[in-house]
Parts: C-alpha cells; structure tokens; sequence
C-alpha cells in the first residue's frame, strides 16, 4: 500500500526527530488524513518492538487492520475485543486493559504510539501515566510518539512545550516535549482527501447560548445548558422540523445534542416526524451502542443522536450532515464534532455543518492555545516588535479585516531553533505587570517577579491599604470618551453613577507628546505591539478613539486643586469591581 506524499512526510518527520532525541513528540494530523497508515507505517520501521494505545475498541480494530496491511500482523490486547494478546513485534492495546495488566507488558518496548494523545494527562495516578512508568522501567529510552487532530486541552493549553515552527506551547502543563509536524486541513479538502465542509449557522432557528460563562478551566456546565435550553422550547422543534427537511437528500445526519434530556427530546421530535433514529449517551450499555452503529453504518438509520460520545473514535464516511446542538468552549471539541463529517465516501461531495449553538469557530484556523475571551473573539495574527515572529493571539477585528484589539499576553515566538535544547521564549510582553522593586516585566497574573524575585503586591491588597486612608478614591469606569478641546486633548472617564474624571494632553511640542504616548496611548491601546499612529492633533485621536481600551479602575487621590492619578488597572479581576465599593465624584 503506498502512504500518500503526507503520510511519509510525517513518517519521515518522526524517523528523523527520534533519530536525534529521545524526547517524547507530537504529530497532528486532522481527522479522515489517516492516522493509523502513519503509525502502521512507524511500527513497519522500527526495529524493536512498539505499542500503539488508545481509548476506544473501535480504535484499536481500526489501528490493527492497518498494521497487517502495511506488516507484520499485529496482537491486540483489549477487553473490548475480547482478545489479551501482547506477544507480536506490534502490539495494539487500549489504555484501560493495559494499565489494568501491566505484567503482561514486562517485555521492553522501543517506541510507545498513542492514538488520540490529547486524552493524555499529567496526574500521575492516571492508567496514561502508570503505565509510561512502567514501561520505562524496562526500557528508559523509550521513544514516544502522540497523534493527534486536536492539539490543545480546555484549561492546560498546548499539548506539547514547543513547535518546530519556531512557537512556544505550554510550559507547565505540556504533556509532551514538541510537535514535530503539523498538518492544516485546507489542502487535504482541496486534493479530494477529505470532503469539503459547508459551515452555516442555524437557519430557521438558533439556540442563544451568549449568556453561558464556561467554568475555570472546563467546559460550560450542562446546568448552565439545561437553565437556557428550558427557555427555548420551541428552538429544539424548529431545529429538529428543518433537519428532517434537509435530511430528504442526505446520507447520514448526526446530532450533537447539549445534555441528556436536550438529546431525548430532539429524539422524540425525530419520530415524532417518522425518522429512524437512534441515540447514544455515556451510559448507553455497549451492545445497544455496537448494534445503533452498525445499523447507522448500513443506513439503516438515518439519524444518530449523542451527548458527547461521537466525537472521537467513530468512522462513518457517508455522514454528510453534522447537526451542532450544543455549545462549547472548546475549539478541539468543535473540530472533533466537524471532523466526524468530513471522511470522503462515494456519491459524497461536501459535508453540511449547521452549528445551531453559535459557537462561530472557524474549523480552517488553527487552535490559539488559550480559552476564548469573549463570543466574538477570532484568531488574529500579531507580529512581535522584537523578534518578528507572527504570534496567533484571540482578537477582535472590524468589517475589513483589520484588527481592533488583541488579547495576547507574551510573544510565543523560539529564539532559536526548536533543535537547540537551549532554545528560549521571546521575552516581549504585549501586557505586564511592572514589579516595582527593579521594574522588570512580568505576566500580569504574575504573582512573584521573575527577574529578582521579590513578592508582587497583591492589587486588591494594595488597594485596601491605600483606600483605608483619608482623601483616597476608587474610581470603577463605565465610560471613556475622547474630546478636542481647543487643540487639547480631554479623556473624560465616567462612573456607574455618572460622575466624571477628567485628564487632559496637550500636544504642542515634542516633550507634550511623548507624554501622551506614555500616560494615554501605550497604556490604552487595545492592540499593545502594534505600532500606533504618529498623532499629531487631538482631533486625530479622537477619531480613532474606537482604538483605545478604557481602565477598569482608577486610583485616585484627592489634591488641593482637584483629583490627581495614581494608578490604573486594566486586567483587572478583584474583589473591587463590586460598584457598592464605589462612590463620589471626581471632578
């Protein structure tokens, strides 16, 4: 069987980084590129003897077929299967049955594959985990190779420390070294490898789920889900009436649903309409869920309904709708539903994706490697002043294109080539937080300076300090407005009650307006790094007020002719945003 030209690449990518490392690696490829060729590819070539995991039954059959195309037949030890087998040169097991039977792996492996790697964690108690270490005693130089569609975990970040395009991914909570390729889906769907997706919002309804807040490092909470969801009755019938019409001229059409009993009712209105359908959930007993398949899979049923089930592991290339009922803040998990659509099939020439959550993901950009701030935020690319590479930051951008405002903290950009083992983070901060001890940059979370070490003052402990004095005030802005007063600059701060602030710039000569540029422009650009306009006039400014981001919160204190600045907090999140906090003018 002949790999396709990027499957021997990525082949080819491993061979050489193992070559030269022993330090574990990432490879991703997008959903329906062929993993299992890869790795089947990799257990051919190697010359001692390797293990491939992952989660699902389905998997490791999928994995073992490939494997006896391309060599030697492999043995597959999982329960699933009903088979215990771990004597052949390649061995394909599922993380549960292996790490339940680690004496049967006492024989020393020379390279560790695991399918579906962003599943991995960094809890030591984890059967992931127990099971490296074990084979690490009988072999410490084991190689270690993750594949992957999905780089990134809700609430961790990048799977991997760094890229071979030269980015830093997460340096605490990484659980492998680097991704030595990566492989973007455009030009699979432009050379006929996979279908070519159609991504619509919901046409005759759509769920409004803007409301939901996802929980700290986690996914949105289904009794967050379900409090929306029961004010939206009619939504789900809308939904469900469209779907059937559009099901006339399609092959196959699975659903997303958000919880269990959201998944019940889109069921009962499927048949209610007289369509076959059926539906899968966590607690779906595993004969009931292997005869729903096999009977989707033969077309027998047009509909599948899951709660987060179908997301990895299942193969059903005549799927040609994908029904997203759901909302999520997680990027991989919005690929994983697309990706169950986009397997090519005979008849089949693009897969309709209806995201009837919102979620407005754009499948073809990649992964940014941080929790999405805000609904409306994208991916945008920001250039580093200093080193020049193109950081992907969470941004906002206007109806051209251009970008308005960015959210990155830090370029992620290597100094040196991922190769160099002393290779380091660029240190441009695009936001930071000053230590006022030796004036150095660090994150704004920071709690410890970086550079000498020395406690950050907490903020909200610095304010109550401040505050408990006389003739101090905690100014929480609701508003900013920019004004040309005669040639002046006025910025004019507003409070929850109105009252007002007021600052004023003149910007007559060269001194006044590097004043500006380090009291007002630099700290209130919302797009820190890039390179602001040569303002010259107030009116200038005041047209592209738009640009400009207002504090949070400004500390003031009270001076014989009026309010004078101390501070101001623009990443804020501390107890202070209560407005009871606040009160009086300054003016």
């Amino acid at each position: 069987m002949q790999l396709r030209d990027y499957q021997q690449q990525a082949v080819d990518a491993a061979v050489a980084h193992f070559k030269q490392s022993g330090q574990s690696a990432v490879m991703v490829l997008p959903t329906g590129a062929g993993k299992s060729l890869v790795l089947a590819e990799l257990a051919r070539v190697a010359k001692g003897r390797v293990l491939i995991l992952t989660h699902v039954k389905e998997l490791v059959a999928q994995n073992a077929e490939k494997v006896g195309l391309l060599t030697t037949a492999g043995s597959i030890f999982a329960a699933g299967l009903d088979q215990k087998d771990s004597s052949a040169k390649t061995v394909i097991a599922s993380v549960q049955s292996a790490g339940r039977n680690l004496a049967q792996f006492n024989q020393a492996f020379s390279l560790l594959i695991i399918d579906e790697c962003h599943r991995v964690s960094l809890d030591k108690d984890s059967q992931y985990q127990q099971l490296f270490s074990h084979l690490r005693q009988h072999n410490p130089t084991l190689k270690i190779l993750g594949l992957t569609a999905t780089p990134y975990r809700l609430g961790a970040g990048w799977i991997y420390q760094r890229h071979y395009h030269g980015r830093v991914g997460s340096t605490e909570l990484a659980t492998f070294d680097c991704c030595i390729f990566d492989l973007p889906l455009r030009p699979l769907i432009n050379k006929g490898y996979l279908a070519k997706p159609v991504l619509l919002d919901g046409l005759s309804a759509q769920y409004d789920f803007s409301s939901l807040t996802p929980m700290s490092g986690m996914d949105y909470s289904e009794q967050q889900i379900e409090s929306v969801l029961g004010k939206m009755g009619r939504a789900t019938k809308l939904i469900v009436g469209q779907l059937c019409q559009l099901a006339a001229t399609k092959q196959g059409v699975i659903i997303f649903a958000a919880t269990v009993r959201h998944a019940e009712e889109v069921l009962g209105l499927l048949q209610e309409n007289g369509q076959q359908a059926g539906l899968l959930t966590a607690t779906t007993a595993n004969a009931e869920r292997d005869q729903l398949i096999v009977a989707f899979k033969a077309k027998q049923l047009k509909f599948l309904v899951n709660v987060a089930v179908l997301t990895t592991g299942f193969d059903a290339p005549h799927v040609d709708l994908i029904a997203i009922l759901r909302p999520t803040a997680s990027v991989s998990l919005f690929q994983q539903m697309v990706g169950r659509g986009l397997r090519s099939s005979p008849g089949k020439t693009h897969c309709l994706i209806i995201d009837y959550a919102a979620n407005g993901y754009d499948i073809f950009y990649p992964e940014v490697g941080s929790p999405r701030p805000t609904s409306k935020a994208v991916p945008v690319q920001v250039p580093c002043p200093e080193c020049g590479f193109a950081n992907t930051f969470w941004g906002l951008v206007d109806s051209d294109g251009d970008i308005i405002e960015h959210y990155g903290r830090r370029c992620q950009g290597l100094l040196e080539h991922i190769a160099n083992a002393a290779s380091k983070q660029c240190s441009y901060r695009f936001r930071a937080r000053v230590c006022p001890d030796c004036g150095g940059e660090n994150d704004i979370a920071a709690r410890a300076c970086q550079h000498c070490q020395s406690q950050l003052i907490d903020p909200d402990k610095r304010l109550k300090e401040v505050l408990s004095k006389q003739h101090h005030h905690l100014f929480r802005c609701q508003q900013m407005q920019l004004s040309d007063q005669q040639g002046v600059l006025q910025v004019q701060y507003l409070d929850i009650d109105g009252n007002p602030f007021y600052r004023h710039f003149k910007l007559d000569t060269a001194a006044q307006r590097r004043a500006l540029y380090a009291l007002f422009v630099y700290p209130h650009s919302r797009t820190p790094g890039l390179k602001p306009k040569n303002y010259q006039t107030a009116g200038e400014l005041v047209a592209d007020q738009e640009k400009f981001r207002m504090p949070q919160l400004i500390l003031l204190k009270k001076q014989a002719k009026g309010w004078q600045q101390l501070d101001s907090f623009f990443d804020y999140s501390g107890r202070y945003h209560n407005p009871a906090t606040f009160s009086g003018s300054a003016d």
